[in-house]
C-alpha cells in the first residue's frame, strides 16, 4: 500500500488551475482494497445542484449493493466526508470540482476548478484520475498577446483562468497638428515609433515566455500590428505561436479566453495528428512503438515509454493485484493472484496505464478514433528505447 503522504489533506478554497494538482503525486497512492471514493462535478447553477444530489444518491445505492460488508462500512464513513463537498455551493466562478476520499487513509482532497467536468463517482483502490487527465489535456496553460501600436498585453490563461502578466503603453502623436511637421516625416516618426514600441512588447514578451510553463502562444489584437511582431520575434518564441487572430484591443476578458481556446483546441488536434503519424509509422517501419493493451503495459512497466498514446473514451476492464501490480486485461479477478497471492479487484485497464505513464514520467496523448489505429486497440506507445 503506497500512503498519501504530504497529498492527505488539501481543502481548495479558491479556484485552481487543471494543471497546479499534482497528478503525479496522485497516480502514487493506492491501496490493497477498494477505499477511495472519486467525484468529479459540474457545481455552477441551480440545476446541477439538484442533478449533483440526485446522481450521488444514485451511485452510492449502485456502489453499496456490490461491496461485501467490511467494505460497505468504510464507504459509508467516507461519503460522509466527502458529502459536505459533493452537496456544498460553488464559490464564485467554480464550474467544477474534483473529491478524492478515503477514511480509512484519512484522506481528502478538494478541487475547485473553472472548467467543467463530466459527472463520475468511483470507488477504487486508488483515486480515479483519467477524467483529471483528460480536463488537463483539454485545458492546457497558454498566454495570449493581445496587441496593437500603443499598447500589448500578455495574460496567462490557465483552466479558463486569466491572469495578466504584462502591460506596455505607449504615447503616439495619432493627428498631424496644423503648423507642425510635414505629413511624410509625422508618418515616418510615427512609423518609428511603433517599431520601436513592437521592439520592447518582443523583448517582454520572450522573457515572459521564458518564465512560465505554457503549451504556446495566441498572438490577438486589431489590423497588421499582430503580423509586424511576429516577425520581429526571436525564432524560437515564433515556434511557440500557435494562432494569429483579428480581435478588438478592448476585447472582454471571457470572449479573449474564448477565442483563445479556440485556438488551443485546434494546436492541440494538430499536436495529436502529428503523433499519430509518427507511432503508425514506428509501427510500420518496426521501429520504436508498441501497440495493445499487454506489449505497452510491459513497456510502461520496463519505463520504456516516452508517450502514452489512449484513445478516447476508452475502457477496457481487468484486474489488478494491489500487491505486487499485476495488471490483466479482459478478464474477471481471480481470489487471489496468480504471481504473488495477493488481493485483487476489478479496475479500468486504461486508468491503470496512464497511472502507470505517471509514475514512470511518460507523456499521455488522447487521441481520436480516426487519428488512431485502424484496430481494436485502444493504447499504444512510442518508446525511448
Amino acid at each position: 500500500m503506497q500512503t498519501p503522504g504530504k497529498l492527505q489533506h488539501i481543502i481548495g478554497e479558491e479556484l485552481l488551475p487543471v494543471s497546479d494538482i499534482d497528478i503525479r503525486a496522485l497516480a502514487e497512492i493506492y491501496d490493497e482494497k477498494d477505499v477511495y471514493l472519486s467525484v468529479y462535478l459540474p457545481v455552477s447553477g441551480r440545476e446541477n445542484e439538484h442533478l449533483n444530489r440526485i446522481f450521488a444518491d444514485s451511485r452510492l445505492s449502485s456502489i453499496r449493493k456490490v461491496l461485501p460488508s467490511e467494505i460497505r462500512s468504510e464507504l459509508e464513513r467516507t461519503f460522509e466526508m466527502a458529502e459536505p463537498y459533493i452537496s456544498g455551493p460553488p464559490i464564485s466562478a467554480e464550474k467544477g470540482r474534483v473529491i478524492f476520499a478515503s477514511s480509512s487513509n484519512s484522506f481528502l482532497n478538494v478541487y475547485r476548478l473553472a472548467v467543467e467536468p463530466e459527472r463520475s463517482m468511483v470507488l477504487d483502490t486508488s483515486p480515479y484520475l483519467l477524467p483529471l487527465a483528460k480536463l488537463r489535456t483539454d485545458y492546457e496553460d497558454y498566454g495570449v498577446l493581445l496587441v496593437d501600436s500603443q499598447e500589448a498585453k500578455f495574460t496567462c490563461i490557465r483552466s479558463d483562468l486569466a491572469e495578466e502578466k504584462k502591460h506596455l503603453s505607449t504615447d503616439l502623436m495619432n493627428k498631424h497638428k496644423k503648423g507642425g511637421w510635414s505629413q511624410m516625416r509625422f508618418n515616418h516618426l510615427r512609423k518609428g515609433a511603433i517599431k520601436s514600441f513592437l521592439s520592447e512588447v518582443a523583448e517582454n514578451v520572450q522573457g515572459t515566455c521564458d518564465q512560465l510553463q505554457t503549451r504556446g502562444l495566441v498572438l490577438a489584437g486589431p489590423g497588421d500590428v499582430k503580423q509586424q511582431l511576429m516577425d520581429m520575434l526571436p525564432q524560437d518564441v515564433q515556434q511557440k505561436v500557435m494562432g494569429v487572430i483579428d480581435v478588438p484591443i478592448d476585447i472582454p476578458q471571457d470572449e479573449l479566453v474564448e477565442a483563445g481556446d479556440a485556438v488551443l483546441q485546434e494546436s492541440e488536434h494538430s499536436g495529436a495528428i502529428r503523433v499519430a503519424e509518427e507511432f503508425r509509422s514506428a509501427i510500420l517501419k518496426g521501429g520504436l512503438a508498441v501497440h495493445g493493451i499487454e506489449a505497452v503495459r510491459d513497456a510502461l512497466e520496463q519505463a520504456r515509454v516516452n508517450t502514452l498514446l489512449i484513445l478516447e473514451d476508452s475502457s477496457v476492464p481487468g484486474w489488478l493485484c494491489e500487491r505486487c501490480q499485476n495488471l490483466q486485461a479482459n478478464s474477471r479477478p481471480p481470489k487471489e493472484c496468480d504471481r504473488c497471492g495477493g488481493p485483487t479487484s476489478a479496475v479500468d485497464v486504461v486508468e491503470e496505464l496512464y497511472e502507470l505513464a505517471q509514475r514512470s514520467g511518460a507523456k499521455v496523448l488522447f487521441v481520436e478514433k480516426e487519428d488512431f489505429l485502424d484496430s481494436d486497440d485502444v493504447v499504444g506507445a512510442l518508446l525511448r528505447y
